[in-house]
């Protein structure tokens, strides 16, 4: 088997989406973290997934038959993601200080590139973290450049220039 950093160095090679997975507390708070695992995983049912560390915040509000949002971000909110990605410590929200809205009973970070809800379906173990699958319910893209994330920075795609 493979040491802890070769496996953090092949998989910073990896693009990964940059999204921030949310949920409403059963007493009305927003609560959100930044995934880069998130993944079509079926076009019938619409099925996607993402993992969770076991330790995250947010896993105790996604149990299986609860709903949940994804905001993919766009190439511009690089900022978000940072803000979304940290362990909160003390009071307040990582919501505090960011535009959000309410969006099908989720919280929604508007200007996003794509938007979906649903429900999750149910957990899988996945060693130190929990792969949700998730049944989507709604969905909106748009055509704002979508925010990645390899080698420990993020990007955006962009097309290939073609050879003449």
């Amino acid at each position: 088997m493979i040491d802890r950093e070769t496996f953090t160095e092949l998989m910073s090679g990896v693009c990964a989406p940059v999204t921030v997975v949310t949920a409403t507390t059963a007493d009305g708070r927003p609560h959100g973290s930044t995934v880069s695992s998130f993944a079509s995983l079926s076009l019938d049912p619409p099925l996607v997934s993402f993992a969770l560390d076991r330790a995250s915040g947010l896993l105790a509000h996604l149990q299986p038959g609860d709903r949940v949002g994804v905001n993919i971000l766009g190439a511009h909110q690089q900022e978000l993601a940072s803000a979304f990605a940290r362990r909160r410590q003390g009071p307040g929200s990582k919501f505090d200080g960011v535009s959000w809205t309410v969006r099908a009973g989720l919280p929604y970070l508007p200007e996003s590139a794509g938007w979906t809800a649903g429900r999750v379906e149910r957990h899988v173990d996945g060693g130190d973290h929990v792969l949700l699958l998730v049944c989507l319910e709604e969905a909106e893209s748009t055509s704002a450049a979508p925010l990645i994330y390899a080698r420990r920075i993020f990007g955006t795609h962009a097309p290939l220039a073609v050879a003449s």
